[in-house]
């Protein structure tokens, strides 16, 4: 099931399976038969950990999602609700409590914060009058959930608005070189608890030959601008939440001659997207302009395999062609899934909206006309656009110009409230804070001196065979990614003036190892860097390192981790103060 998580430079499946042994310990601690109550926001972090046959063997014999009022009924000995420490979860666990209390007085309740217990929480199950009928209450520690064979996330989702809005860190306790406040308070921790636990640490062979903590607000461009890998687009375009992607069902419809069309499926298709599968690992990261020429190539493969048959004359051989009839046979059913995907895709891509969109965003990235009112977001918010489009171009066009003029400022804040309701001020404040958004405070704009030191603009991308990182936005080159790769050759100390433009400090603490814990390279074995975003990543930044992994002369492998994997409208979604049904 999760043999693509050991595929890569590091096993990353152990901390799968640590991850399950952990959650069979908490729930043979409840013996008799149990009925789960899921925080929804979780159950997609869980599925990448555990299946409900595991659950199942342990005794679980019921789910509900967790909501307010009285409990489904369930005839089971213990109740355990897998729940987010949040304040407004426990008044609904309590309610919960106290319906059930009354009808089954001989159950047993459970509670496990996921990631961490909460004294504020529980403070609240006792003000509740609650807290004594919980048996059991303890936390599950489920930090890093393994994506892939290269990718981790904490799926935090509200990490960024923390870090940078709230000035709240504790979402960092977790996690050398840094750039960025963040990356230097969470290394500060790491050298803390290394002399604190001094002496008492296993002796461990290091995995990681580097790890690079880089801050989300020292590149606050890459991922509010249109990802153009096929994996991210599918992200932009349908959102892939926990690993899986809902689709329109129409395009995948196997449809029959005189079928009617009121026969054809209502419910989204729902596929999961990993290296697991063949197909999608080869085409996720390329450009999207790339993908049906590879698709077509594959479609060619599997005809040809097909047409072997006709080729198998003796026993062994009809053998042979029998025994790989699943493997191609899945083939098949990938290749039509994915050229469906690029169907719904490029109906976008190639539409004039799409276009326009994309056009701007690449003056922007370019450098023109950032500094006066852009006539295209005028005519956006005058159409009444979906709000997050408008604020994604707007924070564009503010860093990539080091803030707005105030009148420009002033005029779009305008136009947007008048629009689109006075409310929305929280969310603008927001961006502010988050700098985001933000008012030309000096004459002098950095980012096109960052922008020609470090190449982030490539005239002439090649997007069908790339030979740099720009291959991913067509043209721009992902700030971070490019500090990744500056690092490993030639260092920088080579950009020492352009770091200094970027917010917060850099540095570089390197750590002693005990002796015979050094590894021993083998001739042409790479060193491996762990990549963390604080704050979040892109699929396209993925893909951008994945394709630094996978340079001849690169003599580095990346792994990636993060506090959330985004896009910009998810990114600027966590930022705002309004529900999701008033900002679309």
């Amino acid at each position: 099931m999760a043999a693509h998580l050991s595929y890569g430079r590091v096993n990353l499946n152990i901390l799968r399976e640590a991850a399950r042994k952990e959650l069979r310990e908490f729930l043979d601690k409840c013996a008799g038969s149990k009925a789960i109550v899921w925080d929804e926001y979780l159950t997609g972090p869980f599925g990448l950990i555990a299946q409900y046959s595991l659950l199942k063997e342990h005794e679980v014999e019921k789910m509900f999602t967790l909501k307010s009022g009285k409990l489904p009924s369930a005839d089971v000995k213990n109740i355990i609700f897998f729940v987010r420490p949040r304040l407004e979860l426990m008044d609904i666990i309590a309610e919960n409590v106290f319906s059930e209390d009354k009808m089954h007085s001989s159950r047993d309740f459970h509670i496990l914060f996921v990631p961490r217990r909460s004294m504020l929480c529980e403070q609240r199950l006792k003000e509740q009058g609650v807290l004594a009928s919980f048996v059991n209450i303890d936390e599950y520690i489920l930090d890093l959930i393994p994506y892939d064979g290269d990718l981790l996330s904490m799926e935090y989702e509200s990490a960024f608005r923390e870090c940078y809005l709230e000035n709240d860190q504790t979402s960092l306790y977790h996690t050398i070189y840094g750039k960025g406040d963040c990356a230097r308070h969470v290394a500060n921790m790491m050298l803390r608890m290394k002399r604190e636990f001094a002496g008492s640490q296993n002796q461990i062979l290091p995995v990681f030959d580097t790890l690079l903590l880089l801050d989300r607000n020292i590149d606050l461009l890459t991922p509010l601008a249109t990802q153009l890998t096929y994996e991210g687009l599918i992200d932009e375009i349908y959102g892939i939440t926990n690993g899986y992607v809902k689709l329109p069902p129409e395009k995948f419809a196997q449809k029959k001659q005189g079928e009617a069309s009121k026969d054809l499926p209502t419910e989204s298709k729902k596929l999961q997207l990993n290296s697991a599968e063949e197909l999608y690992a080869e085409i996720r990261d390329k450009n999207f302009n790339a993908v049906g020429a590879a698709l077509s190539k594959k479609a060619k493969i599997i005809s040809a395999a097909f047409e072997e048959r006709h080729n198998a004359k003796t026993v062994g051989e009809i053998k042979q062609f029998v025994s790989q009839l699943p493997h191609m046979q899945a083939a098949r059913s990938s290749l039509a899934n994915h050229t469906s995907i690029a169907e719904l895709i490029k109906d976008i891509t190639t539409s004039e909206a799409f276009f326009e969109n994309l056009t701007v965003e690449q003056e922007f990235m370019t450098g023109v006309d950032t500094d006066k009112v852009n006539t295209y977001i005028e005519d956006c918010i005058a159409q009444k656009d979906p709000l997050i489009k408008i604020l994604r171009l707007m924070c564009m066009q503010s860093v990539c110009n080091n803030g707005l003029k105030q009148k420009v400022f002033e005029y779009y804040k305008r136009e947007i409230l008048q629009t689109y309701g006075y409310e929305h001020i929280l969310t603008l404040n927001n961006l502010e804070k988050a700098s985001l958004l933000k008012l030309q405070t000096s004459s002098r704009n950095n980012y096109p001196t960052i922008r020609k030191t470090l190449k982030l603009w490539m005239e002439d991308a090649n997007e069908q065979n790339p030979n740099d990182i720009s291959y991913v936005y067509s043209g721009y080159a992902p700030l971070s990614v490019r500090l990744t790769q500056v690092l490993a050759r030639p260092g920088w100390r080579s950009i020492e003036e352009v770091l200094k433009l970027l917010p917060g400090p850099h540095f570089e603490e390197r750590q002693q190892l005990p002796a015979g814990l050094h590894k021993k390279r083998q001739q042409g074995e790479n060193r491996t860097t762990l990549v963390f975003f604080l704050g979040g990543v892109s699929y396209a930044e993925i893909a951008a390192l994945r394709f630094l992994s996978q340079m001849e002369d690169s003599g580095m492998e990346y792994i990636i981790a993060t506090t959330k994997l985004l896009n910009g409208t998810t990114w600027i979604k966590s930022l705002m103060d309004r529900p999701e049904s008033q900002i679309s």
